[in-house]
């Protein structure tokens, strides 16, 4: 399950990268970006391709659902997405939902919180990296198919 998910990020990281370039290009012509603009790619390019890679490879076994709420993005300092990552047990009408928020704080720092766990720093919007929120993202992924 976890290979597949690798994969399909390698190739999710490979396709930003060359859509990067191109993107770089335009900013470069554009100027200084503000800095909610500049959140909200982070979160769309980092966070929610990773999210949708997830929802790929894992289909069937965990379920990861992401409410981005473009409505309250748009007038937000500090934009965040909102996910949940659960596992449906067979017949059951009973779901343990874990709902995580990915918040951009001012700084620029990026973490993941959740009610009843420590917020974790996953990165930061001047670093295009997806490593550290990918990792977590695969913890979370594999305690939601253990069930805990």
């Amino acid at each position: 399950m976890m290979s597949k998910f690798k994969e399909a990020l390698d190739r999710g990281k490979e396709a930003r990268r060359e859509q990067e370039g191109k993107v770089g290009n335009e900013k470069a012509e554009e100027g200084v970006v503000d800095f909610g603009a500049q959140a909200r790619a982070w979160l769309n390019d980092v966070v929610v391709a990773s999210l949708q890679a997830a929802q790929a490879d894992v289909t069937g076994e965990v379920t990861v659902d992401i409410d981005t709420a473009p409505g309250r993005q748009a007038k937000a300092s500090t934009p965040s997405i909102r996910f949940q990552v659960y596992r449906k047990r067979g017949m059951e009408k009973e779901v343990v939902r874990r709902t995580f928020t990915v918040d951009v704080h001012l700084s620029g720092e990026v973490s993941v919180s959740s009610p009843g766990i420590v917020a974790r720093e996953v990165g930061n919007i001047g670093d295009r990296s997806d490593e550290r929120f990918s990792s977590l993202l695969a913890e979370l992924i594999e305690e939601a198919a253990k069930g805990t």
